[in-house]
C-alpha cells in the first residue's frame, strides 16, 4: 500500500524477532472528546462529550499486548498478528487477532498504529488483513473491545463498519484504567 503522501507500507505476519518492536510501539493517544456511558435500569446511552484539557492516555507497560505473539510460530492456527512495515523497515502498526470456532468470532485482541502513521489508512489496511484471516477461518463476525475514552479509535472503527454491541462498566476496576468503561463493537465478517 502506498499513501497519498508517497509512504509505502508492506503488510505481513509477525515473526518471533518482531516481538521487541511490537512491545515498543507507542499506542498512546490524545483526544478532545470521550464517550460518556450513562447506565439506566433499562439500558445505556453513549454521549460524546468534550474534555478540556484534552485527555492523553498512555497504556501501562505491564498490560498484556493482547497476544501479539500467539500463533506467529504456527503453534495456534486460530491466532495471528499482522504488521504494517515501512519501506525503511520500521514498524508502523500491528493487529493481533484470535478466532473462536464455537461462535465463529474473530476477536481483535489489540491494534496499534504508531503516532506518525495515523490517519493514513494503516489501521484500515491492518483490519483488512484481519478480515481476510477471518474469512479464511469462516468467521461470521469481527469483534473488539475499546475504552470509552478512546474516541479517535471509536470513530475509526465506526468508519470501518463496526457498531456498538455492548459494554462492561466494571472491566477496568482495579486497573490503571479504573473509571473507564469497556465498549464492545462488532461487524459482520466481510
Amino acid at each position: 500500500m502506498t499513501t497519498a503522501d508517497g509512504t509505502a507500507y508492506v503488510f505481513r505476519t509477525a515473526r518471533p524477532e518482531d516481538t521487541d518492536a511490537i512491545e515498543a510501539l507507542d499506542g498512546s493517544f490524545t483526544t478532545g472528546t470521550v464517550f460518556r456511558v450513562e447506565v439506566a435500569d433499562d439500558g445505556f446511552t453513549l454521549r460524546e462529550v468534550p474534555v478540556d484539557p484534552p485527555l492523553t492516555k498512555v497504556f501501562p507497560e505491564d498490560e498484556p499486548d493482547g497476544g501479539a505473539e500467539d500463533g506467529d510460530d504456527g503453534e495456534d492456527p486460530g491466532s495471528r498478528t499482522f504488521l504494517a512495515i515501512t519501506a525503511g523497515g520500521g514498524l508502523a502498526g500491528f493487529v493481533a487477532v484470535s478466532y473462536s470456532p464455537w461462535n465463529r468470532r474473530l476477536t481483535v485482541e489489540d491494534i496499534e498504529v504508531a503516532p506518525d502513521h495515523r490517519g493514513r489508512g494503516v489501521g484500515r489496511a491492518l483490519m483488512e488483513c484481519a478480515g481476510k484471516f477471518a474469512r479464511e477461518r469462516g468467521a461470521g463476525h469481527i469483534w473488539l473491545e475499546v475504552t470509552n475514552v478512546n474516541a479517535p479509535a471509536i470513530h475509526a472503527y465506526r468508519r470501518m463498519g463496526f457498531a456498538f454491541c455492548g459494554l462492561d462498566t466494571v472491566l477496568y476496576d482495579g486497573t490503571a484504567s479504573e473509571g473507564e468503561q469497556a465498549l464492545y463493537m462488532s461487524k459482520p465478517c466481510p
